[in-house]
């Protein structure tokens, strides 16, 4: 069997300037950020954000749906889940907390608060980097002694 080559880097550039364009398009013509923990809060009815709901369902599963679209027309990326499942409900219930608490994801605050020079968009985007290195700076140096 063979390895699989890497993703072309123009298919990354691509799907960059598609996620940003439908930020855009969902901006410019409902006025609503495109922010992933809100559309997800409105679709499941935790949370009514003003968006239509029917609206943030199409958004909601869109995504799965993009994503099995790109892999059958690309290719599927190689992924092999190397840890528990009761591990990775935790980190996402955890992620989940974190979007609450933060008042948006790294997509709502990410792609569409800094590109509008929100203050509250760059300190978020600025918490979730700095956490980030961080992160990883622990998993590989400290925990992996790499």
């Amino acid at each position: 069997m063979t390895t699989p080559a890497p993703l072309d880097p123009l298919v990354a550039l691509g799907g960059g300037l598609l996620i940003g364009l439908a930020a855009a398009v969902l901006l410019l013509f409902s006025g609503r950020i495109a922010g992933i923990s809100g559309m997800v809060a409105r679709a499941t009815g935790i949370a009514d954000t003003g968006i239509p709901r029917q609206q943030a369902l199409a958004f909601v599963l869109g995504l799965p749906l993009g994503a099995l679209i790109v892999g059958f027309w690309i290719r599927s990326p190689d992924i092999a889940v190397t840890t528990s499942v009761p591990l990775l409900i935790v980190a996402g219930l955890l992620v989940g907390y974190g979007t609450r608490m933060g008042n948006g994801c790294t997509s709502g605050h990410g792609v569409c608060g800094v590109s509008r020079l929100s203050p509250r968009s760059l300190a978020a985007t600025a918490s979730f980097m700095l956490a980030g290195f961080f992160v990883v700076a622990v998993a590989r140096y400290m925990v992996v002694g790499a």
